[in-house]
Parts: C-alpha cells; structure tokens; sequence
C-alpha cells in the first residue's frame, strides 16, 4: 500500500466510532465481490454506501442493503462523505481522471487496475501523499495473492534484486491443458473461453501484455525500479505445439509463462515470455489459473508467493483486505509503510539463459551441418539435439538445446536461420529458465 506520510487528523469520517464508508466504481465481476463482502457484514467497520455503474437500474440485486446508494453520476460519490473509494472498472480512462478526482477530493482510493497503477503509480502515490491520503493496490498483481503487502512489509528488511513469476491465469491454464491432455492451442483456448478463463478478445493474455503490466508493478514495489510497462519485452504464447511439451519433458522441463525481472547494477533484465522451467521448480507445478511469485533477496534467499490469482472472489478479498489495511492506519493501529524510492532503469531482455530451440523442418541431407554453422558464427555452442520419431519427412520436428549465452547472440542466428529453405514453419526459440 502506498500511503501518506502521517494521518489525516480527523481520523474517518464515519457517522460511528471507527467506521469506513466505502464507495464502489464499476459492478462487475469483482465489484459485485466485493460489495457482497462487504452487504454480508464481515467487517463490521466498513460499511458500503455508494455503486456507481452505467445502466444502474440493470445492475440492481436485492442482497445489496436498502441504504446504498445506486448512482450512474460519479460526482454523488466525489461530493458524498466516502472514507475509501474502490475503483475496479478497468482500462486507464475514465478510471484514472476518477481516481485523481477521489484523491484530490480527500478520499482514499483502492484499486485493481494493473494497467493504470503499471502507468500512473508514481504520479498517484505522490498525489496521494500531497493530500495525506492512501492509494492501496493489492489486488493489480496476482489476485487474492498478497504478493505487493508481502513484498512490502514481510519482506521490507531485504534487498531484492529478482522477481519471476507466473502473472496470468489465462496463458496458465492454457499451457498447462496442452500440456496435461495434448490438445492443440486453438482448441484449448476456446476451451478456456468457454469457461471463462479467458476474454472474448484474449489479446492481452496471450501476447503478454497483461502479465508485462503486473511486472512492471512488481519491480517497482519489489526491486525499486520504476519502468514504463512498454520497456519491457514481451513475446506470445501462440505457436506452443504440444510437441513442445514432449520435448521439453525430455529436457526434464515444462513450459510456462514466466515474468521475469532481475536487478544487474544500474540497469534491469525484464522479459515476459513463454519459458521451460524444471520440473523440480515450484512453478511446473502451478496448474489451471492460479499465479505464483517468487522473490530472491540478498540476505533472505528465495521466497514464494502463490495461489488464485484471478476470479471475482478471489479478487474481492485483496480488495478490502486493502480497504482494511486503509482503516488500521488511518485509526494509528499500524504505522505507514512508504513506498520505496524507485530508481529509473535502462530495461533490457539480454538474459544470458539456454536455450530451447524447435525446428520444424523439410527432412533432407545437411540440416544440421547448416544450423551448427550459423551457431559456431555466432558464438553458440550446442548442448543437445533431440528427434523423437513417427513424425512425416515433410514436416519433422526436432529440437536443439543451447549452452547458455546472450539473448542477443540467439537472434542474431535466428536471423540467418530464418532465410533457409528447409523450413516449414518458424523456429520455436525459447528460454531455459535455470
């Protein structure tokens, strides 16, 4: 959470000892959540008055209680007397003209918006901290996972300097149904669209771009660098073959989304992308939706963060797990926790890794000779070749493992491999998480 450097002197404005009004922007999937926890009285200090939504009228439940106010205007909450205003519509506008609005206005602001706090975190924790307010955002980054309080609380006293993870359920799911029933990407990602595990439009998820977001978060509040989301290099998870899966199980491997960020000096290694990891690593055994951080410290090692990281409920729980954390130090129970400085990185994706490469190739004399001599230009050594068989000459699938060298080394050869004739398709580059 990030918070103002001391208290608002009146304390809440609550008509009772101690009470929270709460105020709720967007009634979807997670704001419906979180306004059941909070109609169900759980927490007895928080106490919901407002929902604003478009269409209110279509929006109406009746477990909502009689005296919250139902409004399409953003202004009844802006002029109302709220403590605590949850913004979870999504999308960068209106919700962060709103969000400054609310925090100008005095009030705290609780959010889920990964791509609005992976922008505009900075500039709002400091408007924030101008008004002596609280902009929490717990639930941006792997849902009901506590991943932002624990890295800064639990594990404030350390000095982090690598964050990987698996950041999307959606690309989770996905690759660990390929993986667990051989089907193929089109038709798992249908599946997944069936159940609601992915969008109608699941471009975010599958190229990257929502898992780059919550890293972007993730180095922020964890490694101390502050870098635009677009710095970072992101790659698909579209051409993942279920072949892939074979051969990688070869190389006592599966395959993942991996967001990955690690501190080098001055500068930041960042990646989003389709990666094997071992199988003895807790992040082979992260199946379905669920995410999973791990954090390594200079002093503290490696620490793990997992569960549901998407979900309504799941979702709703982080939400005013924040809205509570708002309230306790609002009344002096716990002391702020400051948002560290963030430094402002060069960002770059030169990860010295192996490699996994799979060729999918027009079977003839020379393949191999051709490939180990763009390798041996480049400065690569081979660390394995893999053909399991019964495939057609025509289309045969083979894999090539690489000793470890720099990203950049690996598309420069890419380059060349790609002008060769025998190709069919292209290659499947991929790193080797170690």
């Amino acid at each position: 959470m990030a918070s103002a450097s001391k208290k608002r002197s009146p304390g809440l404005r609550g008509g009772s000892a101690g009470e929270c009004k709460v105020a709720i922007l967007g009634f979807g999937t997670v704001g419906s959540s979180v306004a059941k926890i909070l109609s169900e009285q759980v927490h007895a200090p928080l106490r919901l008055t407002h929902i604003c939504n478009r269409n209110v009228k279509l929006k109406k439940v009746d477990w909502v209680p009689d005296d919250v106010r139902w409004t399409e205007d953003f202004n009844d909450v802006l002029e109302s007397d709220v403590d605590v205003v949850v913004e979870v519509m999504g999308g960068l506008t209106p919700a962060g003209d709103w969000i400054r609005k609310a925090l100008s206005a005095g009030k705290s602001v609780v959010t889920a918006n990964k791509q609005l706090i992976a922008r505009s975190g900075q500039e709002l924790t400091v408007l924030a901290r101008k008004m002596k307010r609280h902009i929490a955002y717990g639930a941006s980054v792997a849902g009901g996972v506590p991943v932002i309080s624990g890295l800064q609380e639990g594990l404030a006293g350390d000095e982090l300097f690598k964050i990987c993870g698996i950041l999307n359920g959606t690309c989770n799911f996905i690759l660990s149904k390929i993986e667990a029933t051989g089907a193929d990407f089109d038709k798992t990602l249908a599946e997944a669209q069936a159940l609601g595990f992915a969008e109608a439009d699941p471009t975010d998820d599958l190229e990257g771009l929502d898992a780059r977001a919550k890293l972007a978060i993730l180095a922020r509040v964890g490694l101390r660098s502050h870098v635009p989301p677009e710095s970072i290099t992101c790659r698909t998870i579209r051409g993942i073959e279920p072949v892939d899966f074979e051969y990688s199980n070869q190389l006592g491997c599966t395959i993942r989304q991996i967001s990955w960020a690690e501190v080098h000096g001055e500068h930041l290694l960042a990646q989003v992308k389709p990666t094997l990891v071992a199988l003895t690593s807790p992040l082979a055994r992260v199946q379905g939706s669920q995410n999973l951080v791990m954090a390594t410290g200079k002093f503290g090692g490696e620490t793990v963060f997992g569960g549901h990281g998407a979900g309504g409920h799941p979702t709703a729980v982080a939400v005013v797990s924040d809205i509570i954390a708002i309230t306790r130090v609002e009344q002096g129970e716990v002391r702020d926790v400051p948002e560290p400085a963030a430094a402002t990185p060069s960002v770059s994706a030169e990860f010295t890794t192996r490699h996994y490469l799979r060729f999918t190739v027009k079977d003839r004399p020379g393949i191999i000779a051709a490939l180990s001599g763009i390798f041996e230009k480049c400065g690569i050594n081979i660390d394995s070749l893999l053909q399991r068989p019964g495939y057609l000459k025509s289309s045969l699938p083979f894999v090539v493992s690489l000793e470890a060298c720099e990203a950049s080394a690996v598309n420069k050869a890419m380059r060349q491999i790609a002008k060769l004739d025998f190709l069919v398709k292209p290659c499947m580059d991929l790193p080797i998480l170690d």
